[in-house]
């Protein structure tokens, strides 16, 4: 097998090989061919426009993201957990992803995982040969023990990682609910998920650098899955992050600003009730707006389901 081939399962569970020609992430730009010999102005100009292309290819894509956040939120409800798994570039944006649900909606750190071929040195320094061993995706998924209740997505701009390729094959074996994110029509990875979510943003700036358009375009649709199935959650009050941890300075005077402002409070009043609650902001909200002790707001939002809305409006 040559340098950037991937292997690709046809119908008989064989492998054979997918040259890197037949992908729109590696194919060459006509816009931006003479880029190395624009000034400054032009080559950001060049830059801009394909990046406005992103959101578009998105939004084609958002019948998918739908019903991979429904499948997201009914894992969750089953005790089930949210895992990325993809190598270099797109690796680390499940990574980051996952890394901000906890301190942005006060989840366990184990409902949104994410992993990285290579492990987290490759966070830092490129361990791109990891990436090629489709057993060693597949050996994340037993040693995690993924199940019924979980859902697997998948991340690999190509659509043809085998690292990624063979994680969510063993996931799907598991009985896991398998989503896979890439930016080519018709991908391996897409062949072998049950939510494919093809974006197609074409062919990058500089041929086959994929943390361009293709990495952008895997943000936005993380943002999307993480972010849409919290909500649906009851993660927030309207569009207010009533779960956030005041972990430092900026966040702890959020906290005391939303307590304040849903709990029709003062800032004194906020101080105290975040003090009765254990510094819980959506308990303490409660505490404000209801005038109840903390043992009556945690019932009252064990009986919503952790809704915020359903206690105070």
């Amino acid at each position: 097998m040559t340098t950037g081939d991937a292997l690709l399962p046809d119908d008989a569970d064989a492998l054979v090989i997918l040259p890197l020609a037949s992908r729109a992430t590696e194919a060459a730009n006509p816009a931006s061919a003479d880029i190395d010999i624009a000034d400054t102005s032009e080559i950001l100009t060049i830059i801009n426009n394909e990046d406005r292309k992103v959101a578009e290819a998105v939004s084609k894509a958002l019948p998918g993201i739908q019903i991979a956040v429904d499948a997201i939120v009914a894992g969750w409800t089953s005790g089930g957990r949210l895992f990325y798994i993809g190598a270099g570039t797109s690796g680390r944006l499940g990574v980051l992803d996952a890394s901000e649900c906890p301190p942005t909606f006060g989840v366990s750190p184990d409902l949104v995982q994410g992993l990285i071929a290579g492990g987290d040195v490759a966070l830092r320094s490129s361990v791109e040969a990891a990436e090629d061993c489709p057993e060693a995706g597949a050996s994340e998924m037993v040693r995690l023990g993924v199940g019924m209740s979980d859902v697997v997505v998948g991340l690999a701009a190509s659509g043809a990682t085998p690292y990624v390729v063979g994680a969510v094959r063993e996931a799907r074996a598991r009985g896991a609910v398998t989503v896979g994110v890439c930016c080519n029509h018709d991908a391996p990875l897409s062949r072998v998920v049950d939510i494919p979510i093809e974006v197609i943003v074409g062919p990058e700036v500089v041929a086959g650098s994929s943390r361009m358009k293709a990495g952008t375009a895997q943000k936005l649709v993380l943002n999307m899955l993480s972010t849409a199935s919290l909500i649906k959650s009851g993660k927030t009050y309207r569009n207010l992050m009533v779960d956030v941890l005041p972990t430092n300075r900026k966040l702890r005077a959020r906290a005391r600003d939303l307590v304040a402002r849903i709990g029709h409070v003062d800032l004194a009043r906020a101080d105290v009730a975040l003090e009765a609650s254990g510094h819980r902001v959506k308990a303490a909200i409660v505490i404000a707006r209801l005038g109840c002790s903390a043992v009556d707001a945690d019932r009252h939002l064990a009986d919503a389901g952790g809704v915020l809305r359903r206690v105070i409006d």
